[in-house]
């Protein structure tokens, strides 16, 4: 049976059209805030439901009848050349321009055109609220798009208004955007950080981050789907979806719709499987769709770098709540902070984003690169040849690679990661785990039915190859394995440590244990 909803991935959800969660649902605190005329801010990644829950939240409150409720975009004012004036003009023609979709005519603000007084947006705000018998909510998205004395006047001139609410001013102002509102602080002149406060916007009450979906939504959303088809999400189906995305909203709808349309071809009467699942993650990854591109456009700023780097490396970084960098990146949700472990926050970007990184590194891997050089009569992938002649390839091309790389800290890793991802594409996979101050990466290579573990480690200490055997062994106990493989990377030049001194490759016994190091 054909449905009428479908998983959404392109712009806001619609009840009526897509499958989705009330994404209402935990925000009793929302609720509570507008009750006292409270004004707060909601952030949260691209393509997490801040939109859809901005919508649903202005068409409930217009509903319910004891408030009126609009939701407008600030992005045509934000660009860094746009002078105060122009940017009240395009805020307020937004304003109006997105009235009409939530309110009737007799609760529109008066159009712009008409407007007879000096036409700022307090002033807008103020005749519109005193126009009106019902308090106003008002959501202001993109507020984070933004710049310099734009920024700044938007927020004072709300923080004026403040003081006269509820009858002269928007009762609730809620600002919406990536950032928290901490985070303006960046785009702003140094001199106009605070608008006299320690906060550029100290009037909010809270900030509201929206979280990702747990298991049990992901379910309840499959669940839909299976109510309007028969199709079934078996619970080990969805088990593994929630650890590829980490309930991310927009890759867990991307994943749904790739099996059922792409994959299945929306043959309802087919049985989805953990394959469909690995193979629409790889579809998903491969296509680079555009969530995912914004996302790894991010990679190329300094302060994302910085912490991409030390996830890869297991780098140590100061950990302090108030790092700026690391919240940063906490906030675009590209990584998240388990228990004070700082990861990638789900497995496909863990996966995606040293692919990006190391990409033209891999298109650069020729002859060297080649699958069937590497395996046996028998089909079985042979370990020890390749990682030889990657010592081999590292030792003839690293120097000069590296040097024009921009990700150079984590070059070594990387360059390791992309030979292996050159040979192992298509028969295998790599599975990686990463964490600031681990000291180290591990990775699980699988391959025709074998497990080969890889530990990565840079020589910056005397002490990295004691303390690398004791990482390895500890992780091949995780695992129940016995054998592994100890890469270490020295980090001082060739001119210092030649290569055929620091080339080396000895198998000894640890902790009841076969490793191979493998140093280069």
């Amino acid at each position: 049976m054909k449905s009428k909803r479908y998983f959404n991935t392109t712009g806001f959800c619609m009840p009526e059209r897509h499958y989705m969660i009330d994404p209402l649902r935990n925000q009793k605190i929302i609720f509570d805030l507008i009750e006292k005329t409270q004004y707060f801010t909601i952030h949260a990644p691209r393509q997490t439901g801040k939109t859809t829950l901005l919508h649903e939240l202005a068409h409930r409150l217009n509903k319910e009848g004891n408030y009126i409720s609009v939701v407008f975009s600030v992005e045509s004012a934000g660009y860094r050349s746009i002078t105060e004036e122009i940017a009240n003009k395009k805020i307020i023609n937004s304003l109006y321009s997105s009235s009409g979709q939530y309110l009737n005519k007799k609760n529109c603000p008066i159009p712009p055109e008409k407007y007879t007084k000096d036409l700022t947006l307090e002033n807008y705000l103020i005749d519109w609220a005193i126009s009106q018998t019902k308090p106003i909510v008002l959501l202001l998205d993109e507020i984070d798009s933004l710049y310099d004395d734009v920024l700044v006047s938007v927020l004072r001139q709300l923080r004026n208004g403040f003081q006269i609410r509820p009858k002269r001013f928007p009762s609730t102002v809620a600002l919406v955007g990536l950032r928290d509102v901490r985070e303006y602080k960046t785009k702003v002149r140094p001199s106009e950080v605070s608008l006299g406060s320690g906060s550029p916007f100290n009037i909010k009450a809270e900030s509201i981050l929206l979280g990702t979906f747990t298991k049990e939504e992901i379910t309840e959303l499959y669940s839909q789907h299976t109510k309007d088809t028969g199709q079934i999400f078996l619970k080990e189906v969805v088990d593994r979806i929630y650890e590829l995305t980490g309930g991310q909203p927009w890759l867990v709808n991307a994943i749904a719709r790739e099996i059922v349309v792409k994959i299945l071809n929306e043959d309802f009467t087919k049985k989805i499987t953990l394959d469909h699942v690995e193979s629409a993650k790889e579809n998903i990854i491969q296509r680079r769709d555009t969530h995912l591109d914004s996302l790894l456009d991010k990679l190329k700023e300094s302060r994302v770098k910085n912490i991409v780097s030390a996830i890869i490396n297991g780098d140590s970084l100061v950990y302090d709540n108030f790092n700026d960098d690391l919240r940063y990146v906490i906030d675009l949700g590209i990584i998240k902070d388990i228990n004070n472990d700082i990861v990638f926050a789900n497995e496909i970007y863990g996966e995606i984003i040293p692919r990006v990184l190391n990409f033209q590194l891999q298109k650069n891997i020729r002859e060297q690169g080649t699958t069937s050089w590497y395996i046996k009569s028998n089909g079985k992938l042979d370990m020890d040849k390749l990682l030889k002649a990657f010592q081999e390839f590292y030792s003839e091309n690293s120097e000069v690679w590296l040097e024009r790389f921009d990700y150079k800290e984590a070059g070594p890793h990387l360059l390791l990661m992309a030979f292996l991802q050159r040979v192992i594409n298509g028969g295998g996979r790599i599975n990686r785990e990463m964490a600031v101050g681990t000291g180290r990466t591990d990775l699980l290579i699988e391959f025709n039915g074998d497990k080969f573990v890889l530990e990565l480690k840079l020589k910056r200490m005397p002490s990295a190859r004691q303390k690398g055997l004791d990482q390895i062994s500890r992780y091949l106990d995780t695992l129940g394995m016995t054998k592994g493989y100890l890469i270490l990377f020295e980090i001082k030049p060739s001119s210092i440590i030649k290569w055929k001194t620091r080339l080396k490759w000895k198998k000894v016994s640890h902790q009841n244990k076969k490793i191979t190091v493998v140093e280069m």
